[in-house]
């Protein structure tokens, strides 16, 4: 059997580490074809070496510059958007995995699907801003978008039971972030807010774990990947993060998906499906767990949820505003610009300024002007919070 190659678009980040975890330990299946990241040189070059890759490329023109002055000519290292298109494209790869933050990874995504490849997606940016036109791209050229999130993932498991027709609703959990079971202080640090109780994740969807918004965009991503009306998506708290998902089906049966929480599994499952095969993962140990706990969001507490909620019904346009105007906003609380509730002031701010009007189904040019829009906007938020 040919292994299959895998291109790691991201692969410095938490999730790409996890996905040549797994690469490596199923080595008998899959190989490595090319990696890249954005400015993290070092540990991308550290990479490099241990897996040898075809191909290695950085966003970033000066983490170029020191990945090949640290590779030497052994290597060849590329730079800029067009060689990650390129890569996506190329009959060299068999799944490329997106595990880039932010859109950056739209025009690979389009790529990949366009010569119906595999993606497996960790980016739940592009699904959120471009998620209809990515979906039928892939329908369209007979691609795979399979989720590496570990609630999107329990949902793709779950649904091999049933088919979405048959689909009551779907329950997303969540693990409730760091303020949980806390006040949320009035200036909540970003060392505060990146203390995650349960995963170990990126900068920014942590601070998207803590305001919630994380789950509103799941939701988003669910309803757009399973073609899932917004009403027949659900989200609650369960702290112990062992349910990572639940459907309801029309017959009243309720079929769940249970694990202890480790982002390898999401990723082989996105990597070799439909097979299932041994990963390193904890067993499950439910008489350890003891008891599973539920409880609503809380909406006053956690507004950005709600603000999520309603782009998704009002559509496409919307939901790209939204997404633009958080990536902003998390970026400015991490840089010390703005606070901690600033956050959904301004997006709620740019969602009313960026009219929701227009097609049903915008093309990914008008998308991208929408995004652009929004980040304007959010960024003239961003300036006059700072200021006060």
């Amino acid at each position: 059997m040919r292994k299959r190659r895998v291109a790691i678009l991201g692969s410095t980040g938490s999730i790409g580490r996890s996905t040549i975890d797994v690469v490596r330990r199923l080595g008998d299946r899959f190989e490595v074809h090319a990696l890249a990241a954005r400015v993290s040189s070092r540990r991308l070059t550290g990479q490099a070496r241990r897996l040898r890759p075809a191909r290695i490329v950085t966003t970033d023109r000066r983490a170029c510059q020191r990945a090949r002055k640290a590779l030497g000519r052994e290597f060849s290292v590329e730079w800029g958007l067009e060689p990650l298109i390129d890569i996506a494209r190329s009959p060299k790869v068999d799944i490329l995995v997106m595990a880039m933050s932010g859109t950056v990874g739209l025009l690979p995504v389009v790529a990949a699907l366009e010569k119906g490849k595999r993606v497996a997606i960790a980016t739940k940016e592009i699904l959120v801003a471009y998620g209809q036109r990515v979906m039928a791209l892939a329908g369209r050229h007979g691609g795979e978008v399979l989720p590496v999130d570990s609630e999107l993932a329990a949902i793709h498991q779950c649904l091999r039971s049933g088919n979405s027709k048959e689909v009551k609703r779907v329950v997303l959990t969540a693990s409730g972030g760091p303020f949980r079971d806390r006040k949320i202080p009035a200036r909540a640090t970003v060392r505060q807010v990146l203390d995650h109780p349960t995963w170990q994740m990126g900068r920014k969807i942590t601070v998207d774990s803590a305001t919630l918004m994380n789950k509103g965009l799941e939701a988003i991503e669910t309803s757009r990947l399973f073609g899932l009306d917004p009403h027949q998506v659900e989200a609650v708290v369960h702290p112990q993060s062992i349910v990572h998902s639940f459907v309801e089906f029309a017959d009243g049966s309720v079929i769940a998906q249970l694990s202890d929480p480790d982002m390898r599994l999401p990723i082989q499952y996105a990597l070799c499906y439909p097979d299932r095969l041994p990963s390193p993962i904890r067993p499950l140990n439910l008489l350890k767990t003891g008891s599973l706990d539920f409880a609503p969001i809380d909406t006053k507490r956690f507004p950005c949820y709600d603000l999520a909620r309603s782009a998704l019904r009002s559509g496409p346009q919307a939901t790209c505003a939204l997404n633009a105007a958080n990536e902003r906003a998390v970026r400015a609380f991490l840089a010390g610009r703005i606070v901690f509730h600033d956050i959904p002031a301004i997006i709620r701010t740019t969602l009313k300024v960026q009219s929701s009007g227009g097609p049903k189904n915008p093309t990914i040019a008008k998308l991208m002007d929408i995004e652009s829009s929004a980040l304007s906007t959010a960024e003239a938020l961003v300036n006059a919070a700072g200021g006060n």
